[in-house]
């Protein structure tokens, strides 16, 4: 790397682009929440596996 500054702005930049990606996956999928009426089960709760 030229200097300490730009590997700085490099991690930066790798690091929002990650964040990015994280916010965006996170809306892709249906939450327990918004999934909850669909059931007749009134408690949802994730597998021993999965938690």
């Amino acid at each position: 790397m030229p200097s300490e500054e730009a590997m700085t702005r490099l991690v930066g930049a790798i690091l929002l682009e990650q964040n990015d990606e994280w916010a965006i996956q996170r809306s892709r999928y249906m939450t327990l929440e918004s999934v909850a009426g669909l059931s007749d089960n009134n408690v949802i709760t994730l597998p021993d596996m999965a938690a």
